[in-house]
């Protein structure tokens, strides 16, 4: 074994320094505002270039959020009659504040999706 093979190993078995990693981290998932806004495929590793992870687009969850709020509304008064009917725990009051709670929370992950 040759001098530069043993420094080339010792180098090998230590420690990568986390702030290098996070660095190189934030480097490879940089988006430009397009790919927050649409979404993107990004790499998962540098070995494999065909594998892909793909990363949501803010309109995605912007789109999900309203339509669950519209159609949840939507169907909260067709069936308005039924549930006062049914007599259950759960009123009226309390399934809109959980048909609007589930959209605000996939609305903001896309707010959040599109500023980070």
């Amino acid at each position: 074994m040759s001098q530069r093979d043993a420094a080339t190993l010792y180098h090998l078995q230590q420690p990568q320094k986390l702030d290098k990693a996070l660095a190189e981290d934030r480097a490879e998932f940089e988006d430009c505002t397009p790919c927050r806004l649409m979404g993107k495929h990004a790499p998962i590793s540098h070995s494999h270039d065909f594998e892909t992870n793909v990363r949501p687009g803010a309109s995605a969850f912007i789109g999900l959020g309203v339509y669950s709020y519209a159609s949840g509304s939507y169907q909260l008064r067709q069936q308005r009659a039924a549930l006062l009917q049914s007599k259950s725990m759960f009123g009226m009051r309390s399934r809109q504040a959980g048909i609007t709670g589930i959209s605000a929370i996939l609305i903001g992950l896309g707010i959040y999706r599109l500023v980070n």
